[in-house]
């Protein structure tokens, strides 16, 4: 790995201070001063140094964030805004990606995370890791969309969903109902709700797996992931 990378994915700054800190001669690397942000250097085994301090290197990067209603779960696109420009500089030098998709008009819970492994095994349909959902509903939901829920819908499309647990808060003109699925299709809860002839009028993601979406977020803002939460993602990729 290029020792600028390096610097940058660990905290100090953009490549523009980084380069900086190099010409200013305050990076070593095994004890001999380094100016060339070139330079390769092995993270495992190298010692490199910022103003006599050891620098620690972190390889993969986890962040929860909030997402707001606008915003695509994308890397970039060239006309909306990405969950990935809500990052900061030092973020998005780990390169992130979202983990599965939440539609432009969702809120809640997402995953950012440069580890590739975890996003899959997280989104794989054999793993059946849980996605709940608070939705408003236009119309009135009742004990019987519970069962058609369980048995598992057929979608207007003609593909047959797996079961999914529907809870009903509140039921009237507008319902407020929590939602739990495993698959991660595209709309997949809105054309669950089409096809009973009802409408998702707000959307929102509160848990995928064991992790629940931090109530001290605003929208649009992220944190990197606990320790237990790290733990919980790790066992994902044992299994």
């Amino acid at each position: 790995m290029r020792v600028d990378k390096l610097l940058a994915n660990s905290g100090y700054g953009s490549r523009k201070e980084v380069k900086s800190l190099l010409k200013g001669k305050q990076v070593t690397l095994n004890g001999i001063v380094i100016k060339d942000g070139s330079t390769h250097v092995n993270p495992d085994t190298d010692n490199v140094e910022v103003n006599n301090k050891k620098v620690s290197y972190e390889k993969y990067i986890y962040l929860m964030m909030n997402k707001p209603q606008g915003c695509l779960s994308a890397t970039k696109d060239a006309r909306d805004k990405t969950v990935i420009d809500l990052l900061g500089d030092e973020e998005k030098t780990y390169q992130p990606f979202p983990v599965g998709r939440l539609d432009k008009d969702t809120e809640g819970l997402l995953l950012l995370t440069n580890d590739g492994q975890l996003a899959h095994e997280l989104t794989s349909p054999k793993k059946d890791v849980k996605k709940r959902y608070y939705a408003k509903i236009n119309g009135e939901v009742f004990d019987g969309h519970v069962k058609l829920f369980q048995e598992g819908l057929v979608l207007k499309d003609g593909y047959h969903a797996k079961p999914a647990w529907l809870e009903i808060i509140q039921s009237g003109t507008t319902s407020e109902i929590i939602v739990t699925i495993t698959e991660g299709k595209y709309h997949q809860v809105k054309r669950m709700f089409e096809a009973v002839d009802r409408k998702v009028l707000y959307l929102k993601r509160l848990e995928m797996g064991e992790l629940q979406l931090d109530k001290s977020l605003s929208l649009g803002a992220y944190r990197p992931l606990t320790e237990q939460e790290k733990a919980y993602c790790f066992s994902i990729k044992r299994k």
